[in-house]
C-alpha cells in the first residue's frame, strides 16, 4: 500500500511525516528503507504476529508494510508553477490513496500560510491544484482521442466521457465525484489515474490536549468530518508533535506515554486503519518456524488470487487452502490442536479469504 500525504505549509505535514516513518521502522525492528528523501516504508503495526510467532518460534517475523511518500511542493499556484510548481505530481499519482493532513490547532508561534487556521479552505486550496493538474491531464487525452474518434466508435464513446469528466472538474468538482453511466465508464476512470480520483484520509492535526476524547470539542476537526462525511472520505484526529515524541520511545515506553495521555492507539495506529477501511483491505497470515507473515489483500479476494500474492506459482498450481482463524489457533495452542478438534478448514478456489485467517496453501505447478 502506497500513501501520499499533502498538506499546506506549516500545518504539520513533515513532522508527520518524518516520526511517522520513523515511528513505524522502529517499533517492529523492520529495517527502515529510504528510497528518497521524501519516501519512507513502515510496518503495520499487528499484535497477531508476535503470538503466531511464539506459537511457531518463528525464526522471521515479516508485517505488512505502507510506502509513505512526502509530497512536496503543493502550494496555492502549484500547478502554474508556484513553490516547486509540478515536481509533486510524478509521485502523487502513483499512490493509492492521499493522506491530507489540515491543522486544525491554534499557535501564534506557527504562523498560517493564509494568516488564519481554516481547514475547509485549506482542503479546498489543496483541491483546487488537484484538479487544474486534472484538467491537464484531460486535456491531453482528449488531443491524443480526438485524432482517432471520427472513425471508431469506442474512441467517440472515450472522448464523450473525456469532455464530460472536463466539463464536472472545471465546475471545481472531484473526479471521484463524477457520475458514471454505464460499465464501460465505470471502468475508465481508474485508468485515467487522475488525482482527485484518488480515495482520500484526512488527518487533523490537533494539539495535545484535544487528543483524548478524539479532539470532540474542536469546532475545526467537526467540520472536517462533516465534510468528510460528505465526500466518501475517512478522517482522524492526530497530533503530530505526540507523533514525533511517541517516534523517540521503544514500544514499553510508548505504550506507557499513551496511557498517560488516556489514549488507546498511536497516530500510526489510526492511520493504519483508516487507509484499510477506506481502501477496503484486509490481512491474511502465514505461520512457520522460518517465518510468520502478513500479507496484504482486497476484501472479497478467493483463495488462488490472495495465494498469488506469495507467488504466481501458487496462484496458477493452486489445489487448496488449509485455513484456521487466527485466534482458533491461539486458543487450541497448536495448528495439530486445532486440527484435532475441527477447527482446520479445507477450502477450494471460490473461499473468499477473510482477515485473520491463518492459510496453508497446497499447489502444483
Amino acid at each position: 500500500m502506497k500513501l501520499g500525504i499533502v498538506g499546506l505549509p506549516n500545518v504539520g505535514k513533515s513532522t508527520l511525516f518524518n516520526s511517522l516513518t520513523k515511528a513505524g521502522a522502529e517499533s517492529a525492528n523492520y529495517p527502515f528503507c529510504t528510497i528518497d528523501p521524501n519516501v519512507g516504508v513502515v510496518t503495520v503495526p499487528d499484535e497477531r504476529l508476535n503470538k503466531l510467532a511464539a506459537l511457531y518460534d518463528s525464526d522471521k517475523i515479516t508485517p505488512a508494510v505502507i510506502e509513505f511518500v512526502d509530497i512536496a511542493g503543493l502550494v496555492k499556484g502549484a500547478s502554474k508553477g508556484e513553490g516547486l510548481g509540478n515536481q509533486f505530481l510524478s509521485n502523487i499519482r502513483e499512490v493509492d490513496a492521499i493522506v491530507h493532513v489540515v491543522r486544525c490547532f491554534e499557535d501564534t508561534n506557527v504562523i498560517h500560510v493564509d494568516g488564519s487556521v481554516d481547514p475547509l479552505r485549506d482542503i479546498e486550496t489543496i483541491n483546487m491544484e488537484l484538479i487544474f493538474s486534472d484538467i491537464e491531464i484531460l486535456e491531453r487525452r482528449i488531443a491524443k482521442t480526438s485524432k482517432g474518434a471520427r472513425n471508431d466508435k469506442a474512441l467517440a464513446k472515450e472522448l464523450d466521457i473525456l469532455n464530460r469528466l472536463k466539463a464536472h472538474l472545471e465546475e471545481m468538482n472531484l473526479a471521484i465525484s463524477f457520475e458514471v453511466n454505464d460499465d464501460d465508464e465505470a471502468a475508465l476512470l481508474p485508468t485515467l489515474n487522475l488525482l482527485t480520483y484518488k480515495p482520500v484520509i484526512y488527518a487533523a492535526n490537533v494539539s495535545e490536549d484535544e487528543l483524548a476524547d478524539d479532539a470532540a470539542s474542536n469546532p475545526n476537526v467537526c467540520k472536517v468530518r462533516e465534510y468528510a462525511a460528505e465526500n466518501h472520505s475517512e478522517v482522524f484526529a492526530i497530533c503530530a508533535q505526540i507523533e514525533q515524541e511517541l517516534s523517540e520511545l521503544d514500544d514499553d515506553e510508548k505504550k506507557e506515554f499513551l496511557e498517560d495521555l488516556g489514549l488507546t492507539e498511536s497516530g500510526l495506529d489510526k492511520l493504519v486503519k483508516a487507509s484499510y477501511h477506506l481502501l477496503g483491505l484486509i490481512s491474511y497470515l502465514t505461520a512457520g518456524k522460518q517465518e510468520t507473515r502478513a500479507w496484504t489483500i482486497t476484501e472479497g479476494t478467493k483463495a488462488p488470487g490472495a495465494a498469488g500474492k506469495i507467488h504466481t506459482d501458487f496462484e496458477r498450481g493452486f489445489i487448496r487452502a488449509e485455513v484456521v482463524n487466527y485466534q482458533d489457533l491461539l486458543d487450541c495452542g497448536s495448528y495439530t490442536a486445532a486440527k484435532d478438534k475441527g477447527l482446520v478448514r479445507l477450502e477450494g478456489k471460490e473461499y473468499v479469504v477473510k482477515d485473520g485467517d491463518v492459510i496453508l496453501f497446497r499447489f502444483n505447478v
